[in-house]
Parts: C-alpha cells; structure tokens; sequence
C-alpha cells in the first residue's frame, strides 16, 4: 500500500459486507458454516476450519480487494473467515481450488496470515496482489512490477538465522510462472485468448512493454519493502533506485521470508498506484481497474502448469 492510496481509502468497516460503498456484490459469495470464533477453530487470526483453505491463495492487503478478486476472479466463492474483519475465500479457478485471504498492511501483519496459512492449512503457495509506488523511471503508473526480489530496512531479515542476513528472493517457480503468464495476459489483451503465446521479457531488470502505445509494461526486479510508511528519506531512495529497485511498498520482504522459513512459496505481483519521484497518482477507480491486470497474472501463475 502507498501514501497516495491510503489517502484515497474510504473510512469504514471493511468487514461489513453491506456496505454501499464496497466494491462488487456481497450476495454473489457465498458464506461457508464454518466461519466462527478463533475459539472454537482455526488460527487466533483465522476462523477457517481445516481444509477451508485451498494450497494456492491470493493475498491482497485490502479485505475489500480480497472480496472483489472472491467475486470476480474466483467462481463458487465460499466465506471462510472473517476475524477482525479479514476476509478469506476459497472457490476454483480455471477448474483448480484457490483461495484469497487479506493481509493487512505491513510486514508484521502479512507475517502472521502467511505464517498461519503456511504452517496450519497447508497451503504451498502464496502471491501477493497489492500497490507499489514506482521508484524508478522507467516504472509508469498502471505498470505492473513482479517483485523478483524485495530490500528491506525492517529487521526481518536478520532475524530467521542468527548473525546472518538473508536474501528475501521470490520463489523461482513463481516467478518464473509470473514472467509467462504475464506475457500470455499481454498476448489476450492485444489479441484474443487465441494468439500465438509469448511472454514477458527480462532484460535489463524489466520486461513487457507498451511497444508505444499506451498499454501498461510488465517489469521484473527487486522492491523495497519499507517499513516506515510517512518517513522521509530522499537519499535511501536515491541509492536503491541507483541499484535497480524498481518500486516501494511494504510487505513483499515478509511474505518471502516467511515463506523461507516455513518451505513454502511465495510471490509479490505489484499495480503501480503512484510514483515517488513525479508525485502522479492513480484515483481510486483507476487503481480497481490497473488491480485486475496484475491479479490476472497472479492468478495465473498460481496454477499448477504455470
């Protein structure tokens, strides 16, 4: 999540289903028995029975987007959680069960869902579909950046291995599974989902492109997962976009090093929402309609034949 975004984000429940000014239609999803207290089943943060959750999820920040990909993305959709107000799901895609859960925002709390889906569900496989803002040039709002790896200046990545700091990298399969549906997404929306397949590039840190037209790119290259959300730091800025960051956002370095430690996968799939350097911004209509590209390629890359 970015600066510009959470200043655009409406106040309210997002927990409450009924809200007019949510996105999509609540009574499209259905809402599975099995949703109860923390108590009784599941997680201290997930109220899913065992089972609820499929091994392939979707995790934006937003409980919101987590609905909206429910009933948009997914088909069947079933409720299996809504503590705190966090909304998971679990339906099929493409004929194969998946799963999307809401993170919240920041390391420490993408952390604990992921740690949780992980280690008590079962799953094998986590992309986070969220906001960046662009660091580099090169990156354009409405771009989408697969995050091949993620900087942080959090302390999570000293503190899986004592007196070691780990490289926070995307799952290979992943990513690799990302760049090639990423090009397929760019093929049907030029041509139709019977264009010859093709995929996205990698030079030079990123690839896809708009090839001059106004078609947004697909980049690969590492983030910054920042753990300050309103601190001002012009020169750490300057220094990783000298060193081919790509983007800033929050939560990419904690997913991955979760997904070390538990022998799992993981991917972050960003939407550029806003641009550090210009100040440009998408409105909040603009980011919904940018979001579905990247969760289409997330979504995709998910799948087990990639």
């Amino acid at each position: 999540m970015t600066a510009a975004e959470a200043a655009a984000e409406p106040v309210g429940d997002p927990g409450a289903l009924g809200d007019p000014g949510a996105v999509g239609t609540p009574a499209t999803v259905g809402t599975s028995a099995t949703v109860g207290t923390s108590a009784t089943v599941g997680t201290p943060h997930i109220s899913a029975a065992p089972g609820d959750f499929a091994p392939l999820v979707l995790m934006p920040g937003d409980p919101r987007r987590a609905r909206r990909i429910a009933e948009t993305v997914l088909e069947d959709a079933r409720l299996v959680t809504e503590v705190r107000g966090v909304l998971g799901y679990t339906g099929t895609y493409r004929g194969v069960p998946m799963s999307v859960l809401a993170s919240g925002m920041g390391i420490p709390s993408v952390s604990i869902y992921a740690t949780e889906l992980f280690r008590h569900y079962g799953v094998r496989r986590i992309v986070r579909v969220g906001t960046a803002g662009a660091l580099s040039t090169s990156v354009a709002l409405r771009d989408v950046v697969i995050a091949s790896a993620a900087h942080t200046d959090s302390s999570v990545s000293r503190l899986l291995v004592d007196g070691v700091t780990l490289s926070l990298a995307a799952s290979y399969r992943s990513l690799r599974a990302a760049v090639d549906a990423a090009g397929t997404v760019e093929r049907e929306d030029r041509h139709g989902p019977d264009a010859p397949r093709g995929r996205a590039g990698s030079g030079g840190g990123s690839g896809g492109g708009s090839g001059g037209s106004e078609r947004p790119a697909v980049h690969i290259g590492p983030v910054f997962s920042s753990d300050h959300f309103y601190l001002d730091r012009p020169a750490v800025l300057d220094a990783l976009e000298r060193r081919g960051t790509l983007a800033v956002e929050m939560e990419a370095a904690g997913l991955y090093a979760v997904a070390a430690a538990e022998g799992g996968e993981a991917l972050a799939v960003l939407t550029v929402s806003d641009h550090v350097r210009t100040g440009e911004a998408l409105s909040a209509a603009d980011r919904e309609t940018g979001f579905d590209r990247a969760v289409r390629i997330a979504a995709a890359a998910l799948l087990p034949d990639g």
